[in-house]
């Protein structure tokens, strides 16, 4: 009974943070949006404020006494840092060089290779059953973006450095937990400053730094209340994720990554009336239903396991 009571609060604990994430996920994407129409502000620049604050929001954490510090040396967060700015760089290329289709497929390649890249890498095994969700998933976001795919080489190779250093970065964050023994507060602590200092460094040979619609330009103030507020919300999201992936899998956080962006879709539809066509609608159906069976075997694969370790001698 007791370990039914600790597994129960196990999986509460999971989906307390899940639904977190979701909200925070599905406020920041609109509360962007209406940063970059209403104020122009730039993209790469925000995401740097984000992690700015993400290191001030722990920084004031831990002199609260909500998490110790470990000490960690800066060689073995090196690459988990450096990829995070990759991810942000080729994204962003990714999107301005592809049409939004193109960039939604390209984006939906992730969990495939990062399943590849944790069994080649780590060793690790997923069952044809869960390899099979990836179909209907994979399906949903084809049904979503068809009518937006269009091909240019630049444009290929910006998505597929995208899709390739995004995957490694979530294998890393779960990876360098385990591997480092430290909670998603400790390693986030240490990384957000390191691709703070990285991106402050790449930001200027994307976007302007000085002058209009510059990070240092004089904005309003209603503009920078939205820029905190966002990276408030950004905090929240980055905490969130390091958390999930370090209490699941990066497999099972790219899942609810998919149900996320069928959420927005609709978010989209109701508080913006973005159009939503019929393929759209299938395309999200599909989606879910590969969400639905993922976790249903998932959870099944789970509960088989742990019955295997009880009726071991």
């Amino acid at each position: 009974m007791a370990s039914l009571a600790e597994r129960m609060r196990g999986n509460g604990r999971i989906a307390a943070g899940l639904l977190l994430n979701l909200l925070v996920s599905i406020c920041i994407v609109f509360l962007n949006k209406w940063i970059y129409v209403h104020h122009g502000f730039p993209n790469m620049s925000l995401t740097l404020v984000h992690f700015v604050v993400t290191w001030l929001g722990l920084y004031l954490c831990q002199k609260l006494n909500i998490f110790a510090p470990k000490s960690l040396p800066p060689s073995k967060l090196l690459l988990l840092a450096l990829s995070f700015c990759g991810f942000v760089v080729f994204t962003n290329l990714s999107l301005q060089n592809n049409t939004i289709g193109t960039y939604q497929l390209a984006k939906a390649m992730t969990t495939p290779v990062i399943i590849v890249i944790q069994t080649l890498c780590y060793k690790k095994t997923f069952s044809t059953k869960i390899q099979l969700t990836l179909i209907p998933i994979t399906l949903g976001v084809i049904l979503n973006s068809y009518y937006d795919v269009k091909f240019n080489f630049l444009g290929m190779v910006f998505a597929a450095l995208g899709v390739l250093v995004t995957s490694l970065y979530q294998v890393w964050v779960g990876a360098k937990q385990h591997e480092l023994q430290v909670n998603s507060m400790q390693l986030l602590y240490y990384q957000a400053p390191m691709s703070s200092g990285m991106l402050l460094v790449a930001v200027p040979f994307f976007e302007p730094l000085f002058g209009e619609g510059g990070l240092f330009s004089p904005w309003s103030v209603s503009a920078l209340l939205m820029v905190l507020l966002s990276g408030v919300i950004a905090f929240m999201v980055n905490l969130s994720i390091y958390w999930i992936i370090g209490n699941t899998s990066p497999v099972t956080y790219n899942m609810f990554g998919h149900f996320k962006f069928c959420i927005t879709l609709f978010g989209g539809y109701v508080l913006f009336k973005d159009p939503l066509s019929v393929n759209q609608c299938l395309g999200m159906l599909c989606t879910l239903f590969g969400i639905l069976a993922y976790t249903h075997f998932k959870l099944n694969e789970q509960e088989g396991s742990k019955s295997k370790l009880v009726q071991r001698p």
